[in-house]
């Protein structure tokens, strides 16, 4: 006979795909999440970088009222 062997993965189905698929996707949200979370020593705290908007934003107001 010639009939399928038992060791053959069988076809996979459209819906295993997808399955795959969302779970490929959630594992990379989950990565990415933990990446933010640990932060790193490249991170500027928030404070610093309203502290530059405010300069920047006072500075364009100054320049827009006084020039």
């Amino acid at each position: 006979m010639t009939g399928p062997q038992n060791d053959e993965k069988p076809e996979r189905t459209f819906e295993d795909v997808m399955w795959g698929r969302v779970e490929r996707k959630r594992e990379r949200i989950r990565s990415e999440i933990r990446r933010n979370r640990e932060g790193g020593p490249h991170a500027v705290p928030t404070w610093a970088l309203v502290a530059v908007l405010a300069l920047v934003l006072i500075g364009w107001l100054y320049l827009l009222f006084t020039g």
